[in-house]
C-alpha cells in the first residue's frame, strides 16, 4: 500500500513510501474502523516537518507517513463499533492519548505530559495513504450534506477549539460579551476563525499583508467580516478608529505578530496564539508597557493547539451553519488538488512556492 511519508529529521526527504495494509484486528477490543482514505489536506506542519523542523517517527520506523487532515469513507467496522457503519464519511482526530489524567478523561488535547502522540506528526503515522485503521473513539462522522469541504475538518476544529477555550476561561468574568474581533492573518486557520466569530456575532477585522483584491479578501468579504491589508492600513490605525479588541486570534505562523498584538488587547479580553512557530526567531518586546497594562486590564494569553473530537464535532456544526448562512463561500478556501499520493512532490512544491495555494489537498481516491 502506497504512503507518503518523510525520513523525520533528515530535510527534504519526502517520498513514496510502501508501507502493510492495515488490519482492523489491529484494535483488540472490537471498537475499530477501516477508512478508506479519500483525501487528505496538507498545510505548513507538512511542509516543516519536511525541512526538519521537527516531527519523529514511531518506533521501530525509519519513517513518518505524513498527513494530518483526512477525509474518507468507512469500510468496515469491528462488531462493538456503534457511532459509525460503512458507508459514512468520516474524518479522524489528531492526537492521541497520553497517560496523564487529561489524556484518560478525553481532553486528549490538552496532555500535561511533555511527549504527545499526533497522527502525521509525532510519533504516529498519518493518513497519506489508501487505507487507515482507528479506534472509533477518533473517529468523526461528517454528514455527507458536507463532504464537499472534506478536508477543511481538521482546521476547523483547531479553529472552532480557539475561540471555545477563549469564551470557557472567560467564565471567570461571569458576564462577557465580546462585540470586537482581530483575526491575524487570512490563511486556512484565519479564515475558520472568522467564520466561528462571525456566526457568534462579533464584528471581525480580518488583518493580512496582501493587499486586495485576492481571494482570500473575497472570502473574508463574503463572510460580511472586514478585510484589512496591512500593506496600506496599519493595526494602530484600526484600533484609533475602531478601539482595541476584546478578543483577538493570532493565526500567522510568526512569532512577532503573535507578541506585537498584546499591546491591542483591551480591558478584560483575551489574546489567543494558534501558531506552531518551528524557527529561531527573534522580538523585542515593551515589556513593561506590556505588563503594566495586562495587570491592570486583567487581560489573558491562551495557547491552543489540535482539538478533540468534541472540538471536531463543534467545528462540523460551525461548518453546516456557515454553508446556511455563507452559500458558497467557505469551499472557496480548497484552492489546489493534488492527483494521487504519486504527486507527492507536486503536493511539497506547492507549499514550499505557490503563494496563492491557499488549501492544498491530495486526491487520494474516488469514491
Amino acid at each position: 500500500m502506497k504512503a507518503i511519508a518523510v525520513h523525520p529529521g533528515k530535510p527534504n526527504s519526502v517520498h513514496l513510501q510502501d508501507i502493510p495494509e492495515p488490519s482492523l484486528d489491529s484494535i483488540s477490543d472490537g471498537h475499530g474502523v477501516l477508512v478508506k482514505v479519500l483525501k487528505v489536506g496538507v498545510d505548513a506542519t507538512d511542509k516543516e516537518i519536511n525541512d526538519a523542523l521537527y516531527g519523529n517517527a514511531p518506533p521501530g520506523f525509519d519513517y513518518l507517513v505524513l498527513g494530518h487532515e483526512s477525509f474518507g469513507v468507512v469500510l468496515e467496522v469491528g462488531p462493538k463499533v456503534t457511532r459509525v457503519k460503512p458507508g459514512d464519511y468520516v474524518t479522524a482526530t489528531v492526537r492521541r492519548p497520553g497517560g496523564s489524567i487529561y489524556d484518560r478523561i478525553g481532553t486528549y488535547d490538552m496532555t500535561s505530559e511533555e511527549t504527545y502522540y499526533e497522527r502525521g506528526i509525532n510519533l504516529l503515522h498519518g493518513y497519506l495513504t489508501e487505507k487507515f485503521v482507528d479506534h472509533e473513539d477518533y473517529i468523526v462522522r461528517v454528514p455527507s450534506g458536507l463532504k464537499h469541504l472534506h478536508v477543511l475538518m481538521e482546521p476547523m476544529s483547531c479553529a472552532a477549539k480557539a475561540i471555545q477555550q477563549a469564551y470557557e476561561v472567560q467564565r471567570r468574568m461571569r458576564v462577557w460579551r465580546p462585540r470586537t474581533a482581530f483575526v491575524m492573518g487570512a490563511g486556512q486557520i484565519g479564515l475558520l476563525s472568522t467564520l466561528a466569530l462571525r456566526l457568534r456575532g462579533l464584528q471581525v477585522f480580518t488583518m493580512a499583508r496582501s493587499a486586495p483584491p485576492t481571494l482570500s479578501s473575497s472570502i473574508v468579504e463574503g463572510l460580511e467580516a472586514t478585510y484589512v491589508s496591512l500593506s496600506k492600513t496599519s493595526v494602530d490605525e484600526v484600533v484609533a478608529k475602531h478601539g482595541k479588541a476584546d478578543l483577538i486570534v493570532d493565526a500567522t505562523g510568526s512569532s512577532n505578530v503573535a507578541f506585537e498584538m498584546m499591546r491591542y488587547l483591551g480591558h478584560n479580553g483575551v489574546l489567543v496564539w494558534t501558531s506552531i512557530t518551528g524557527g529561531e526567531r527573534r522580538s523585542e518586546v515593551h515589556s513593561d508597557k506590556v505588563n503594566l497594562e495586562w495587570v491592570l486590564g486583567n487581560k489573558l494569553l491562551l495557547g491552543s493547539v489540535n482539538a478533540n473530537s468534541e472540538h471536531f464535532e463543534l467545528g462540523i456544526r460551525d461548518l453546516a451553519l456557515g454553508e446556511l448562512t455563507y452559500p458558497g463561500v467557505i469551499s472557496r478556501i480548497l484552492t489546489n488538488p493534488v492527483a494521487g499520493l504519486d504527486q507527492y512532490r507536486e503536493m511539497m512544491r506547492l507549499l514550499v512556492e505557490d503563494r496563492s495555494a491557499l488549501k492544498v489537498y491530495v486526491d487520494v481516491a474516488s469514491e
